[in-house]
């Protein structure tokens, strides 16, 4: 049951440091891009979510850097689902350049709050029935 989308995006000048390569802090960014297009892609929109009073904040974050992304490289990633979500969901990456080079190796780990209580909750039926349907 793994569900996988691809993002792509163009590195900015400004996430570069002085030698040339994305900051290590802007991945953190880069995940979050790919998490909220996994979620569009498959029909769930975040703003919808939070609006409905429920929070997904990172609880685990995991990186391996292989090679540097650079300014101007067209990077893919690829966000996959681990398993069906439970108070938490789990999502893997792999950054790819243009030249399809596997850059950093990604986790994270977030877990579904209600943005009243701040406690965590399970996640959200309609969720996991989109994923079951996917």
């Amino acid at each position: 049951m793994l569900i996988t989308s691809e993002t792509l995006l163009k590195v900015r000048y400004s996430e570069t440091d002085q030698m040339g390569v994305v900051h290590h802090g802007n991945y953190a960014q880069y995940l979050e891009l790919a998490r909220i297009d996994w979620l569009s892609k498959l029909g769930v929109s975040y703003k919808s979510m939070e609006e409905s009073g429920i929070m997904l904040p990172v609880f685990v974050m995991d990186f391996k850097f292989k090679k540097s992304a650079f300014f101007d490289d067209e990077l893919t990633i690829k966000s996959t689902l681990r398993k069906i979500p439970t108070i938490k969901i789990i999502f893997d990456f792999e950054i790819f350049n243009q030249k399809k080079e596997l850059l950093t190796i990604a986790s994270t780990t977030l877990v579904f709050v209600n943005s009243e209580t701040r406690k965590p909750i399970s996640c959200p039926p309609y969720l996991i029935d989109k994923i079951k349907k996917y």
